[in-house]
């Protein structure tokens, strides 16, 4: 597809933020208007269209992408999409370590438990852990918990958690991207840990450097679309 627009612009519009082409507000891919809660969000949409030269690359746009997700996705059925975030935490990558007398357990409790503490710290639950293969349910309490936190989420924080959640096989790296100070580059590499022991171990194969740049980068991209969410 070629650029038909020459002007891109962000405007204070409906309560919200809307990038503008040319003077007319963009919608969603589902047709809804794409009313984006901060200007910081809006000015990601906004660099999107303006880094587009005459022919236009669909897969560049990835915050826009976020954002219509949040809009005609998520807005439309929270309890679904909460519901899949609630699903991580019951297998969560960081969680399911292997036997203690392995040298792999040193390194996942290493890198995993201060992830996982924080996040029990922060909201007041208590995760299971659990060695090999056998799955261990977490507490009624614990789900509810966390439960209450996503339900306090708007839709463009549910949408980058969800991205972020999937990505990681681990809610609780998503939660803990949104902490302050949030150090993103190793919080993707705590949930890739054992794929990288293994790249340790018997060396590094190239298609699966280029799928875990590839995973990196997505996850990245969505961890600063949360952030510009939340101002």
């Amino acid at each position: 597809m070629k650029r038909f627009w020459k002007e891109v612009a962000v405007e204070e519009r409906d309560g919200g933020w809307q990038v503008t082409l040319d003077g007319r507000p963009i919608r969603t891919q589902g047709g809804k208007p794409q009313v984006l809660p901060t200007r910081n969000v809006a000015e990601k949409l906004a660099a999107e269209f303006a880094e587009q030269g005459e022919k236009v690359d669909p897969k560049s746009f990835i915050f826009r992408d976020m954002a219509d997700f949040a809009i005609d996705m998520v807005r439309e059925d929270r309890a679904a999409h909460v519901a899949k975030l609630i699903s991580y935490v019951e297998t969560d990558t960081l969680c399911y370590r292997a036997d203690p007398d392995e040298p792999l357990y040193r390194r996942q409790q290493e890198v995993w438990e201060p992830i996982v503490i924080a996040c029990e710290s922060a909201h007041g639950i208590r995760l299971e852990r659990a060695s090999g293969i056998i799955h261990r349910k977490q507490s009624e309490g614990t789900l509810a918990a966390l439960k209450a936190r996503l339900d306090g989420e708007d839709d463009f924080t549910l949408a980058a958690l969800v991205t972020l959640a999937s990505l990681g096989a681990s809610l609780t790296a998503a939660l803990a991207v949104l902490e302050d100070g949030a150090d993103v580059g190793a919080l993707f590499a705590a949930t890739n840990l054992e794929e990288d022991w293994q790249a340790e171990l018997w060396g590094h194969d190239h298609e699966a450097e280029v799928a875990r740049k590839a995973k990196l980068e997505a996850f990245r991209r969505a961890a600063e679309f949360a952030k510009a969410v939340r101002g």
